[in-house]
């Protein structure tokens, strides 16, 4: 029987955008966080930093407004907010390694279920990538979110017991937001706090390596508000 629909990539960022405070200094890594700027909810002021050197980003630069001297670390052009600041790359990862940043959001391969991150290699696959400043972002941050597909391609499980893949943090992520569940990391364990709408908790648990704790009723994902 196939699998039921699964979330987008722009789902996942909407529903991570949900979990930023008002407020908050927030660092966006490369893939699906870097989507979270467009679908901050009403009311709420985030702002964004960039290792490149910005500090105030706002949304992605809409079509023919683009200024390609205002981009993040992607190189995609953005907005600013008012009083946002230009600084050198180097304090830039000041401000990352020194704990200034509320909260991180990255991309994942694999998290275990005591928190450990895998996020920057994958064994045996050729021109798999480098670590760039991503062990830095993932321990400096006072919380790192985690976004990332629920399973590989083949149908793997990178929600696991652990890691199997190269390691870029040790018990450093706090949720995972997955196009299947939103899941807190905790002293005793993973909790499954919301699931994808159309799924149950079994459903879940079932493209899921590691064990998974269920605390009374498992809200839907609530998306498209």
């Amino acid at each position: 029987m196939p699998d039921k629909p699964r979330l987008s990539r722009e789902q996942i960022a909407e529903r991570a955008a949900q979990e930023l405070p008002d407020g908050a200094y927030v660092n966006l890594g490369w893939g699906i966080p870097n989507l979270i700027a467009n679908y901050l909810p009403q009311g709420i002021t985030v702002y964004f930093h960039s290792e490149n050197g910005i500090l105030g980003m706002g949304a992605r630069a809409k079509p023919g407004e683009e200024d390609y001297d205002v981009v993040d670390a992607m190189k995609v052009p953005v907005t600013l907010l008012p009083g946002a600041s230009f600084f050198h790359q180097s304090d830039a990862h000041l401000m990352t390694r020194g704990g200034h940043l509320d909260v991180a959001v990255m991309g994942g391969l694999q998290v275990a279920e005591n928190g450990d991150l895998a996020n920057w290699k994958v064994p045996g696959q050729k021109g798999s990538g480098g670590i760039g400043g991503a062990m830095d972002i993932a321990t400096g941050a006072r919380k790192l979110i985690i976004c990332m597909e629920h399973n590989t391609k083949e149908g793997a499980p990178k929600v696991v017991k652990k890691l199997t893949y190269p390691l870029t943090g040790l018990a450093c992520v706090k949720t995972i937001v997955t196009d299947l569940a939103v899941i807190d990391i905790t002293p005793g364990g993973m909790v499954l706090r919301e699931v994808a709408p159309g799924w149950t908790p079994e459903e879940v648990q079932r493209h899921t390596e590691a064990r998974l704790t269920v605390r009374g009723r498992v809200p839907e994902m609530r998306l498209g508000a």
